[in-house]
């Protein structure tokens, strides 16, 4: 018995080997359902099912009135508010998950104490997390917590709950300081994140506090092709 392909995943391969290949860039506007119909001798509704597919897949978006664009994969963030990333990749129409790679007490070394305005030596909670969308890691969160202020942190159920629910949960985040550069990671750092050492990524440093109080302070990393962050400032 032979299998015969779906008439909609031709018309899929089309357009993704374009994307793939360039032919079809960020933003570019694709043929419209009716012209791939005719193109490919199949019905409006299969040209249809083609492109929402590609739409669920995050490659394409709709505009209302003006057609179907390409679209940019990466992940994105908003550095002026502090956000679930399991919402954000949920929003997005893709799959969440995470792997926990510590979650532990431990004593607070120099800069770590530093950061959280802590004496050095203090009792910190700390966790590792590597955050994924489809399967795909795009972001490694390095997070130390004040235990005054977050006693049950190492209680939680990562696989239920990021840590960012928890803090949020726990003391409502008043404050918040990003610090953003461009770095290289460790080979370590790039075996979790599933890259190249040699791959430029994007580290943002985040303290976060609760009223007058210091609760966590994070390093996220992001791989550089797989993850961006949007500023927005409004004037007047």
């Amino acid at each position: 018995m032979t299998s015969t392909t779906p008439r909609y995943k031709a018309i899929e391969d089309f357009l993704l080997e374009r994307i793939h290949g360039g032919a079809y860039p960020v933003n570019h506007q694709i043929p419209p359902e009716e012209q791939l119909a005719r193109d490919f001798g199949v019905s409006r509704m299969t040209a249809n099912k083609a492109i929402q597919n590609l739409v669920q897949r995050g490659f394409l978006i709709r505009q209302a009135g003006l057609g179907t664009f390409v679209t940019d994969r990466k992940a994105e963030s908003s550095l002026q508010d502090v956000l679930n990333i399991a919402s954000e990749v949920r929003a997005r129409g893709r799959r969440y998950s995470n792997d926990v790679l510590r979650c532990e007490a431990l004593a607070a070394d120099d800069e770590v104490a530093l950061r959280l305005g802590l004496r050095l030596g203090a009792q910190v909670f700390h966790s590792i997390l590597v955050h994924r969308e489809d399967g795909v890691p795009i972001q490694l969160e390095d997070r130390f917590v004040n235990p005054r202020w977050v006693p049950h942190y190492l209680e939680t159920d990562f696989s239920r709950h990021t840590p960012n629910e928890v803090l949020v949960a726990s003391c409502p985040i008043s404050d918040v300081e990003h610090v953003v550069e461009a770095v290289l990671v460790d080979a370590q750092t790039a075996a979790w994140l599933d890259i190249d050492p040699g791959m430029p990524c994007l580290s943002v440093v985040r303290r976060t506090w609760s009223g007058e109080h210091l609760v966590s302070y994070a390093r996220l990393i992001h791989p550089g092709d797989r993850y961006k962050l949007r500023s927005r400032l409004k004037r007047g």
